[in-house]
């Protein structure tokens, strides 16, 4: 155990001992610091202090949080109501905002470490093209005195994050300027898949689930609106959003009903192969804001809710009523072709690209091959999942996208698919997964 967490674990000790971890923690009395730091108290609607109070009693009772988690959690909560009360004090003072119109906007999502990532950021290469960045996400706007520092801030909070999660940079490469997961928006009104990744709450995932995202989305819209009108203001002409999020494969309903000209693209890619690497990032996410990790836990919580995330896809391609069919996309022709793959997602929905972006596509994919991901080996046990019984729960997603196994441990033949045609499967030794394509 390195020093910082010697130190990390003693203060656990004696935080459990006297009973600070166990405290509850409550809504009013953050809404109260939020308020006293904004400097202004009107957040408009209030409907998200249920979802608040319904997170704060989760993590206490349920996450085993460590003195890191517990401050982690408690800087996170004022900082969303801090911007809520920013984006309500905005509203006032320039009401066109909520006039801003988002239009036919395309929701990246599929299976994490799939490759919605490093489709995103293929796309961002595209000057017609916007997403919400990190920085953005994290403070979406300037303080009121001085100098705008907001992008430094952010690159500061991230290092002090990968100091106390090192193995997270190569799991998931990251920076103050990066296109940000959609999760991180809809965290504001605590109605986010983002809080079940970082904490261990399983009672707010089954509220979550039962009272639906359609909340969530429609505050996701309006933060979409503050950014675009402070980019219009500013003299910037309104792109085309493009956004992305593996949790939006849970919310596929509530995106139609608020975005009804909503554009999706599916990514797809071996489940067995994602699996493993997913339980490792959940596992060095948590890390840091627990005191008790329990990896075969995650694994086990990991299959269940990607199982049911590949369910919600078939589903969706045969009912989900869209304004344009669907677009798939498939991992190895992903990191095969980079270029050629986003072409094709321009011509599926009949988007023109530019010369100079495909260009700029060209030099993003030869700089950073594979998103910048670095290499990782997994071995099945570590989360107790095995191999074979992990592809038979899968296979109806596989048969049904046409996904060929890229990791086949007990060389499993081929799963045919409606016409689809995907590249070679890659074959490793039972029980170990190489990682050596990995993107997110």
């Amino acid at each position: 155990m390195s020093l910082q967490g010697a130190v990390l674990s003693v203060a656990d000790a004696m935080a459990d001992r006297l009973g600070v971890l166990q405290r509850k923690l409550r809504a009013e009395d953050l809404l109260r610091v939020a308020r006293r730091r904004a400097g202004v108290d009107d957040f408009g609607d209030m409907s998200f202090v249920g979802p608040l109070q319904r997170l704060l009693d989760a993590c206490v009772e349920e996450a085993s949080l460590s003195v890191v988690g517990r401050f982690a959690l408690r800087w996170d909560t004022v900082r969303f109501l801090s911007n809520l009360l920013r984006l309500r004090e905005a509203e006032r003072h320039a009401p066109a905002i909520t006039q801003q119109r988002i239009e036919r906007p395309i929701f990246i999502t599929g299976l994490p470490r799939s490759g919605t990532t490093f489709l995103h950021r293929l796309m961002m290469a595209d000057r017609e093209n916007r997403a919400p960045l990190v920085w953005q996400t994290i403070y979406p706007y300037p303080p009121r005195d001085g100098a705008d520092r907001r992008v430094a801030r952010v690159t500061q909070q991230l290092r002090a994050f990968e100091r106390l999660a090192p193995q997270f940079r190569g799991l998931h490469p990251l920076s103050a300027i990066s296109p940000q997961e959609c999760s991180e928006i809809t965290a504001h009104v605590f109605r986010s898949l983002r809080f079940d990744t970082t904490y261990m709450i399983p009672s707010y995932r089954t509220w979550l689930d039962a009272a639906g995202h359609v909340p969530a989305y429609q505050f996701h819209q309006r933060f979409l609106q503050h950014l675009q009108f402070q980019e219009v203001s500013a003299g910037a002409r309104a792109g085309r959003w493009v956004l992305k999020c593996p949790d939006h494969v849970f919310a596929l309903d509530a995106i139609r009903t608020v975005y009804p000209d909503a554009r999706l693209a599916f990514v797809h890619r071996d489940p067995v192969d994602v699996l493993l690497s997913v339980a490792k990032l959940t596992e060095v996410v948590r890390a840091p804001f627990t005191r008790h990790l329990d990896p075969l836990e995650i694994g086990r919580q990991e299959s269940a809710r990607w199982l049911e995330g590949t369910q919600r896809m078939i589903h969706a391609e045969a009912g989900l009523r869209l304004a344009e069919p669907i677009c798939h996309v498939h991992h190895l022709d992903l990191i095969t072709d980079p270029r050629a793959t986003v072409e094709s997602v321009y011509r599926h929905f009949r988007l023109t690209l530019s010369l100079d972006a495909s260009a700029r596509m060209d030099r993003m994919a030869g700089d950073q091959p594979n998103g910048g991901y670095a290499p990782h080996a997994y071995r099945f046990e570590d989360h107790g999942l095995d191999a074979t019984a992990e592809r038979a729960k899968f296979r109806d997603y596989m048969v049904r996208f046409g996904i060929q196994p890229e990791a086949a441990p007990h060389h499993h033949a081929p799963v045919p698919g409606p016409g689809i045609a995907a590249p070679q499967a890659t074959r490793t030794p039972t029980g170990l997964l190489s990682d050596h394509r990995r993107t997110s």
